[in-house]
């Protein structure tokens, strides 16, 4: 990934193992992704006021395909 590409935030998790899961399926479908969020909610555990949530980012370019991959993914879960 080039060290200027901007940053997308394609989706808010509630807290990391659903951040973890949906960066894992974007990586691999191949597009990088990274999880974004604040250390005291993952410290401690909280999920209120934002503290809890997890942005997951990709590079620019990729913002279409990650969220068709999102959507497509949680279209299955709920089928």
């Amino acid at each position: 990934m080039d060290t200027e590409e901007k940053l997308v935030t394609v989706y808010r998790a509630c807290g990391q193992p659903e951040a973890e899961i949906v960066r894992g399926r974007l990586e691999i479908e191949g597009i990088l992704a990274l999880l974004k969020y604040e250390s005291i909610g993952s410290v401690y555990g909280l999920t209120v006021d934002g503290l809890g949530q997890v942005e997951v980012q990709v590079p620019a370019r990729f913002v279409s395909r990650a969220r068709e991959i999102i959507e497509s993914s949680v279209n299955e879960i709920e089928d």
